[in-house]
């Protein structure tokens, strides 16, 4: 039936490119992947802290009803990340405490949910990975319809199952399954960079010549 169906996964991010990636910070990931990939602002942690990471086992669904989550928290692998389309509707809840202890249980990687949460307190002391879009007490609808395994997207962000989901502080990021190997070495010389440039910050040896160099070459007026 269209609309209504749950699909095979084909490929997914193996498990030591996703160790990998854990150590990277997502800003610097998003900077290497040109900043043009994003889930929006909205996509917040919403657990007590620590880093989200693992393929993602995608879900599309009705905004409001969580039917196809709970069979996706059924038969995720562990390690695997629940990703959820539900339209970035606020007006029901699509998981809450049950759920998130449910897939803790199961050792999933962690919930992205494009919508809203429930049972906000529980989940934010708990350092089970949860990114999501808004917290309301109304809870879901379990009639359907959706789909699993398919191609979703979040704000203009594409996520197709066995991609690499990786959430921190800062939001949540999709790298897709063929450009893995160029993001990584990309982010990782940008990590590596930052962390030379910190050190000199802070024994004062900091260059910022670039900043009065950028001014002039963009035509600031400056006095003396």
């Amino acid at each position: 039936m269209i609309g209504f169906r749950i699909c095979k996964r084909t490929r997914k991010v193996d498990d030591a490119t996703v160790a990998r990636f854990r150590e990277l910070p997502v800003a610097n990931i998003s900077d290497s992947m040109s900043r043009m990939t994003s889930a929006g602002a909205r996509l917040r942690p919403m657990h007590a802290g620590g880093v989200l990471a693992g393929p993602a086992f995608t879900v599309k669904t009705r905004p409001g009803d969580n039917l196809m989550i709970h069979k996706a928290l059924d038969i995720a692998d562990p390690g695997d990340v629940i990703v959820v389309d539900g339209g970035g509707d606020l007006t029901n809840s699509l998981i809450g405490e049950m759920m998130t202890t449910h897939a803790a249980t199961r050792k999933i990687a962690g919930i992205v949910i494009y919508g809203a949460i429930r049972d906000f307190d529980a989940i934010h002391a708990n350092p089970f990975p949860v990114f999501a879009a808004g917290v309301t007490h109304r809870g879901p609808y379990k009639d359907g319809p959706g789909e699993i395994n398919v191609p979703i997207a979040i704000d203009g962000m594409v996520i197709e199952p066995g991609d690499l989901i990786i959430g921190d502080g800062d939001g949540m990021l999709c790298v897709p399954f063929a450009q893995l190997a160029d993001v990584y070495a990309a982010a990782k010389a940008k990590q590596d960079s930052e962390i030379k440039q910190i050190a000199a910050i802070k024994q004062g040896k900091s260059d910022r010549a670039w900043v009065d160099t950028s001014l002039q070459r963009l035509g600031c007026q400056m006095e003396n």
